[in-house]
């Protein structure tokens, strides 16, 4: 099975692709989609759309899964960020790629056994898991540890 974990976000959208095998779980790839923040919002969210629509095509994962929308302290923010995870959850439905969504305290303790775990011990475990493991950034390890959480969750 393969698996796309997203770590959707205006400004960079962390994608990884990972295999589930039985119990084992092998990296295929990772990266990030960036967008320049002097374009006007509708391009930004247009330029998500188009690169992930090329990492579908590319992978063809069997599902995908999203992290899930947290609440800033800027409103203005959290609303940027529903507009990213919106473009990213219709480019998998449009893809007719099946789509779950995980809280992200879930996601680092599924990953490093504590809800509180920082972006640091996140990349570490990711580390352990998949040896030689070499990350785009921090939102594709997000993305990364999104699918493990799934992969962890699915039978």
């Amino acid at each position: 099975m393969i698996i796309l974990g997203l770590d959707p976000g205006l400004g960079t959208t962390g994608w990884g692709i990972i295999a589930k095998e039985g119990n084992r779980l092998s990296h295929i790839d990772n990266g990030e989609i960036s967008t320049d923040a002097k374009m006007p919002l509708a391009n930004r969210l247009v330029a998500i759309d188009e690169k992930l629509r090329a990492v579908l095509d590319h992978f063809k994962p069997d599902c995908a899964a999203v992290e899930e929308v947290f609440v800033n302290k800027n409103p203005q923010s959290t609303l940027k960020l529903g507009q990213a995870r919106g473009v990213v959850l219709l480019g998998a439905a449009r893809n007719r790629t099946p789509v779950t969504e995980y809280a992200a305290r879930l996601v680092k303790k599924s990953v490093v056994g504590t809800g509180k775990a920082d972006k640091d011990q996140i990349a570490a475990m990711l580390r352990v898991l998949m040896p030689g493991l070499k990350l785009a950034g921090e939102d594709a390890a997000d993305a990364l540890a999104v699918a493990v959480t799934h992969a962890h969750h699915i039978r």
